[in-house]
């Protein structure tokens, strides 16, 4: 038996081979879970969308794939319709989604647009607010109920080139806290986890990731980068019934580097 063994869960971010959702839900299928996935809509007739998330969980044996758009509640609330005829009740959800404009990502914070801010916060924040209110209803509310969000440490202290996102994912750590205390009393756990760079297609827009990549592997007491599996390994235990009572967390998964006060290069 795996960790996962008889919990069903949906994965929401899944976008090509190499997202931290995808690695997300290959391990927490070989630990046994049931999974059901959304995708962006697709606009015109190609389904591109579509079509790369299903080459991409295809062997996980999906019990739903369905489209989702985060930025329309009616969208959100239909999807977690489908998944409860497909599905029935589920113990898990996990929330990897972010985006902000790139012309509003590459300027300074300051200079941000009002309407790229303002998309920031609706995709990388409040959808996450909307998931869970669609998704609590059909939750188990026996404790093993866990929705888990994506962040990072660039929502705690300044990373040049993060800019933008930065700021939603303050807001991102700061609602996962609220969220983890409202829904506690469904039984339902809400946790973050703040990975480590990961090098995926979402990363290359962050100015300075090559040189991001080797601050972490020198400054980070142990001394390495961590993997998309890395992040996979967190979500199933957080998931699992080994982590029943951990919630309102932000879990990092980063090697230890958001324990130094200094890099390495700085050390005396």
């Amino acid at each position: 038996m795996g960790l996962l063994t008889g919990k069903r869960g949906v994965i929401m971010g899944v976008a090509n081979e190499r997202s931290i959702a995808t690695a997300v839900a290959r391990l927490m299928h070989k630990e046994g879970a049931e999974l059901g996935f959304s995708y962006l809509p697709d606009t015109g007739d190609r389904n591109r969308n579509e079509q790369r998330v299903r080459d991409v969980t295809k062997d996980l044996n999906p019990k739903l794939l369905a489209s989702c758009d985060v930025g329309q509640d009616a969208d959100i609330q239909k999807f977690f319709g489908l998944v409860q005829e497909s599905m029935g009740k589920i113990d898990f959800v996990i929330h990897s989604i972010a985006y902000a404009p790139t012309e509003d990502l590459k300027c300074p914070t300051y200079q941000a647009s009002r309407n790229g801010f303002a998309q920031a916060m609706d995709i990388s924040v409040y959808s996450f607010l909307a998931v869970a209110r669609y998704a609590a209803p059909i939750m188990s509310q026996d404790g093993t109920g866990s929705i888990c969000a994506m962040t990072y440490y660039g929502g705690e202290k300044v990373f040049p080139g993060y800019n933008l996102m930065g700021v939603a994912k303050a807001a991102l750590d700061a609602s996962v806290r609220y969220t983890a205390y409202e829904l506690g009393a469904l039984k339902i756990r809400v946790n973050a986890i703040s990975a480590g760079p990961v090098k995926t297609l979402a990363a290359s827009a962050v100015g300075d990731f090559k040189k991001m990549l080797s601050l972490y592997e020198s400054t980070a007491p142990l001394r390495s980068n961590i993997t998309a599996e890395d992040v996979g390994a967190a979500a199933a235990f957080l998931a699992s019934d080994y982590g029943r009572m951990t919630t309102g967390e932000i879990l990092h998964v980063d090697g230890g580097y958001h324990v130094m006060g200094v890099t390495q290069s700085s050390e005396a």
